[in-house]
């Protein structure tokens, strides 16, 4: 039998995996699955954990404290996903160089990552500096009253103003963490989150609550906790990274000379826009749909908050399991094991799927208890309730999804995913979420439910392209260095 580095894509996607390989792996498998991503999952679960104190904290402050920061980070996650999906252009690159251990290659992708934050940055604090009271009304409905609309506005405009000093150091975090992970080592991500992570939390109680002496600064507080936090994130990762040359050889000489061949620019570039483009319309969407069940009443806002903050808890296992399929099947495809990719492709989904009914599950148990721990109205949290089971129950087929994008995303196909994802988006799920909330009278848990559900068409799709494996690419084999 050929060995599969041999065979051409061709061949390597008519090679048939029986479903019993499809869907179990060996240890083997499952002892990597488990180093790449048991370190994001904790990293990513305690960041969530102190999003979560965050919230509760602020929320015993008062609903319309609670509200206003919610409106504020839907606005930051626009940036967020806006930095992901930009720095994700040159991360496959990074990811299959990596897997064919070419460190110049992965040199100049991260430098690569640096540029594009870096405009990113500039453009996302330009943007709010001019339009951030503008971004901020719109998720005010039109029916609160006007002390209530007047103390929202002021409090996220206090908020979003000390947010931004944050901007920089998140940016550069990322493209340190991203290129890490892409490599596989996320051990260190994981240590300078968990830092980062104890001092927002003291922070976040002496700040926000006046303890130990400190003026009692509210959402001021919350926001002056985390910006501290990402500093102190940025400076442990970038010492420890560059400190240990062995371990992360490819950081060596990353700033001097500060040099990015040309033959890697331009197919660099035709990752970097779409993905850009797909993150910052999937995150529009996202903002779009929050603004949507806006229209039901700020109270649904700060449900909706409570939700997500809990329910990202819980998502954060296949969120990551996505990320470590994308991450293994990049570094399988760099090294021409083509088949092996697919393999791998179909048993990431199956273990998001195994995962997800579990943990969905515990979420609908636990729907009823959590939101108690909020000081808010009784109608918050009885919405909120209902959202976190709606959210469990649909997990397993978001799971499914989630790890299909970064499996595709892997072989560079970017405008497959742009269609999968973010298009899918604005043509589904936000025409379904302005219709029924504008135009019905149907409950905002009914309204939500019916918007979730669409996650199974997607997932059907999903499959389809997978088992079509136009994916299953070795995308560096053509550039030379």
């Amino acid at each position: 039998m050929r060995p599969e580095e041999s065979l051409s894509r061709e061949e390597a996607v008519k090679v048939h995996i029986p479903l019993k390989e499809a869907l179990f792996g060996d240890a083997l498998f499952y002892r990597k699955v488990l180093s790449i991503v048991l370190p994001m999952i904790i990293q990513n679960t305690l960041t969530n954990v102190v999003s979560l104190l965050d919230n509760v904290m602020v929320g015993r402050v008062g609903t319309l404290q609670m509200s206003a920061v919610a409106i504020v980070n839907q606005l930051f996650f626009v940036f967020y996903l806006s930095i992901w999906g930009s720095l994700a252009g040159a991360g496959i690159y990074g990811t299959q160089y990596f897997g064919k251990k070419d460190y110049d290659g992965v040199r100049y992708t991260t430098r690569f990552k640096l540029l594009t934050a870096a405009a990113i940055s500039v453009f996302t604090l330009t943007l709010f500096l001019i339009g951030g009271e503008t971004f901020i009304g719109t998720y005010i409905a039109a029916d609160t009253s006007p002390e209530s609309a007047a103390a929202t506005m002021q409090f996220a405009k206090q908020y979003l103003a000390i947010m931004m000093v944050g901007v920089i150091p998140f940016s550069l975090t990322q493209v340190y963490a991203g290129t890490l992970r892409e490599s596989g080592q996320t051990f260190l991500p994981m240590t300078a989150s968990m830092i980062a992570m104890v001092m927002n939390f003291v922070l976040n109680l002496v700040l926000i609550f006046g303890y130990l002496g400190f003026p009692r600064m509210g959402v001021a507080g919350a926001a002056l906790a985390t910006v501290i936090s990402r500093f102190a994130e940025m400076g442990v990762i970038v010492f420890f990274s560059h400190r240990n040359r062995e371990k992360y050889p490819f950081l060596a000489g990353l700033y001097y000379p500060f040099v990015i061949p040309p033959s890697i620019t331009a197919p660099i570039l035709t990752k970097i826009f779409p993905l850009f483009l797909n993150e910052l319309m999937w995150s529009l969407a996202e903002a779009f749909l929050l603004q949507c069940y806006s229209v039901r009443g700020l109270a649904v806002v700060a449900a909706m908050n409570i939700s997500n903050t809990i329910s990202q808890i819980y998502n954060e296992v296949f969120l990551s399991l996505g990320s470590a399929a994308g991450i293994l099947t990049g570094q399988q495809l760099g090294a021409g094991k083509l088949v092996t990719a697919r393999r791998t492709g179909y048993r990431m989904c199956a273990v998001s799927v195994y995962s997800s009914i579990v943990l969905g599950a515990l979420l609908c148990l636990a729907a009823p208890v959590i939101p108690r721990i909020y000081n808010t109205e009784e109608s918050v949290r009885s919405l909120a309730t209902a959202f976190l089971i709606i959210a469990g129950i649909v997990m397993p087929v978001r799971s499914i999804a989630n790890a299909q994008y970064f499996i595709i995303r892997s072989g560079g196909r970017i405008f497959i995913t742009f269609l999968f994802d973010s298009c899918f988006s604005w043509v589904a799920f936000v025409p379904a979420a302005f219709l029924l909330s504008h135009y019905t009278t149907l409950p905002v848990t009914t309204v939500y439910l019916l918007v979730l559900s669409l996650e199974f068409i997607k997932g059907l799709l999903g499959f389809y392209m997978m088992n079509k494996g136009s994916w299953v690419r070795n995308i560096i084999s053509d550039i030379t260095l």
